[in-house]
């Protein structure tokens, strides 16, 4: 191999091109077993983004179950999640376009079993002995707020029944194996779900209808979520009661742990569907937990309560579904994307059926994370991935530092995590540091970890994404006068209130990100309403609380050039919290850049989206910190 050529970070020529990474990113996830079949969702971006379902058949055979223009996919709590489920040879899906609700048996074409568009659904179980598809309904009606309720709709197309009401919020409707009960998750404002969730338990009569409902666990100081029923017939859920989420078996005295540990079987309900656990017979669990942002994969078994770890190479198991002798994992590692994977238990064999990424780069090429641990404010250790330059054709100067980037995630619940995303290696591969700041308030870490942003949002997290670039430059790893932050959603924000009220960083990105506060309150939809009473306080009585932690309110005193990107169809964090920033940040004479996408919602889709975003985002890089990329691309304009 010939010598590296030198030359300055950020000019390295990568053979990651932002269209690759467009090109090659094709979400997988949602596994599921249907007897010696496994299916799953697939985005498929050739064919505009949409989300199918695709099956493994026992034969071996791969082919797309749910054909086009169909999109898999739902819109309840506007984050979505559990949009289908299967039995036997039959899948019922909720369709993205219209909301509808279809069965599709075989390879018959899907046909609608609901008919009102203005009600989405998700979280299916099906009830096939009385002819019904149990799922939670959100109704979309007038200028209120929607409502939500757990309904049954028939399988033959003639309506739908109401099962259960009242509350703001519900989740996870689970049938018996005998089919005599049904448990289900509740909560209401303005708790999230990962703050405080109630479990309910009634009985199913013969006509369908339930009577003796009576809650059965948790309150506004426990989260609950997955539950299951057992091969027993006893109910299982994790909770989170004694500061981490373990599984936990239902008793008549009350909820009795089955293997207690520091570590979470859990997730955020962003989504429905999730699931970390499954029975491997009646007295066994496979189950994927996580210490400190790490998965690893056990078996639990229920008479002793021992956990036995499975050697797998993944480090983030998203979600676990298990069958017969297996069991089917959509998981990563920092070198091997998201996949789906079945892993036999016998033997622990693995098979990947599908990647969201087949393009993958060279084991050279990859720059592999280092989890790091890190002091920051008020005495709390921070976590995150540090991610070093790579790249073996080029070297940089003698005594030249990189330039960081230092990611702030969104959530702010949600988690960084060591899978391989060629998104990261993009910024790696060209000679930029990325610092993965999982800051207080991630999951991974424990209730007490995520409850440090409880009232302090704008401040833990924008502590620990400073605390993170600063101990890179401590170790002479990074260049104090290069230092950009980004982030979408929740970590816009993160992003911006770094920007506005401290000047560690010379550049920032937000992606849809919340800059006015007050107006993302007044604003969203219903299932994060009245997230910000915790995150910062109730209103109206500390409204000024919100001005004073809002980037809009502050854009005077921003002084580095940013970009922003902006989905024009979103609803979650409306264009006009990134148009109104532009606009005050350019009345202040600030570089901005600003680049919005018809079409696009909470989180861009389409390949063209994601790769002229990351080609203008390189370009404005190149702009504040004076280099000169060695792609060729489109200038993005500052002004």
């Amino acid at each position: 191999m010939s010598d590296p050529v030198i030359a300055p970070y950020g000019t390295w020529a990568s053979p990651i091109s932002a269209e690759r990474v467009a090109a090659g990113v094709r979400p997988v996830g949602a596994p599921r077993i249907a007897g010696e079949r496994v299916l799953w969702l697939q985005s498929l971006p050739q064919e505009g983004g949409r989300s199918a379902v695709v099956e493994l058949g026992a034969d071996g055979a791969r082919r797309v179950r749910t054909p086009a223009p169909f999109n898999v996919r739902t819109r309840v709590h506007e984050y979505g999640g559990g949009a289908w489920a299967c039995v036997d040879d039959t899948i019922w899906f909720s369709n993205f376009a219209d909301n509808l609700v279809y069965a599709q048996r075989g390879d018959a074409a899907p046909l609608a079993i609901s008919a009102d568009a203005t009600q989405r659904h998700a979280d299916f179980e099906p009830d096939l002995a009385r002819g019904r598809l149990l799922a939670v309904r959100e109704q979309h009606a007038g200028a209120d707020e929607p409502a939500n309720s757990i309904v049954a709709l028939r399988l033959d197309g003639a309506g739908s029944t109401t099962l259960v009401a009242g509350g703001d919020f519900y989740a996870a409707p689970r049938l018996s194996p005998e089919g005599r009960r049904l448990a289900w998750l509740t909560w209401n404002h303005p708790r999230m779900p990962w703050e405080g969730t109630e479990l309910w338990l009634a009985a199913v009569a013969d006509d369908g209808t339930l009577a003796h409902a009576r809650r059965v666990a948790g309150g506004p100081a426990e989260s609950l979520c997955q539950p299951v029923w057992g091969p027993d017939g006893k109910l299982y859920v994790v909770s989170d009661r004694d500061g981490f989420w373990n599984i936990y078996r239902l008793e008549v005295g009350g909820l009795v742990a089955v293997c207690p540990m520091q570590a979470e079987f859990g997730l955020p309900m962003w989504v429905f569907g999730q699931s970390s656990y499954g029975f491997n017979g009646p007295d066994e669990i496979i189950a994927a937990c996580r210490q400190d942002a790490i998965s690893r994969l056990l078996r639990i078994d229920l008479r002793s309560g021992a956990a036995t770890p499975l050697a797998t190479p993944f480090e983030d198991i998203a979600e676990l579904r298990v069958g017969a002798g297996c069991a089917v994992l959509e998981a990563g590692a920092p070198t091997a994307p998201q996949r789906i994977v079945r892993l036999a238990l016998a033997d622990g064999a693995l098979t990947v059926l599908a990647s969201s990424a087949d393009d993958v780069p060279a084991p050279e090429q990859v720059s592999v994370p280092r989890a790091i641990r890190f002091a920051s404010a008020g005495g709390r250790i921070a976590h995150a991935f540090h991610y070093a330059p790579c790249n073996p054709g080029f070297r940089a100067p003698p005594g030249e530092r990189p330039p960081l980037i230092v990611v702030s995630h969104g959530g702010p619940t949600a988690m960084a995590t060591s899978t391989l995303k060629l998104a990261t290696q993009f910024w790696t591969s060209r000679g930029f540091a990325v610092l993965d700041v999982n800051y207080g308030g991630s999951t991974g870490f424990g209730r007490a970890y995520r409850q440090l942003l409880s009232g302090q949002w704008g401040i833990v997290d924008v502590e620990d994404c400073i605390a993170g670039a600063r101990h890179l430059v401590e170790q002479s790893l990074v260049d104090a006068e290069r230092l950009a932050i980004r982030g979408g959603s929740a970590g816009g924000y993160t992003t911006l209130a770094a920007l506005a009220f401290h000047d560690v960083f010379k550049a920032g990105a937000s992606y849809y990100g919340v800059a006015d506060l007050r107006a993302l309150d007044a604003d969203t939809h219903k299932f994060e309403s009245r997230y910000t009473n915790d995150l910062l306080a109730p209103l109206p009585e500390r409204a000024a609380l919100y001005a004073q932690r809002s980037p809009l309110q502050h854009a005077h005193r921003m002084s580095c050039p940013v970009i922003f990107f902006q989905g024009l169809d979103d609803k979650v964090v409306p264009p006009a919290q990134s148009q109104a920033m532009v606009a005050a940040m350019r009345a202040r004479g600030i570089r901005v850049g600003y680049l919005e996408f018809a079409g696009e919602g909470h989180g861009f889709r389409r390949k063209e989206t994601q790769q002229r975003a990351l080609e203008a985002e390189l370009s404005f890089y190149a702009q504040v910190f004076g280099f000169a990329p060695a792609d060729p691309i489109a200038p993005v304009e500052l002004r």
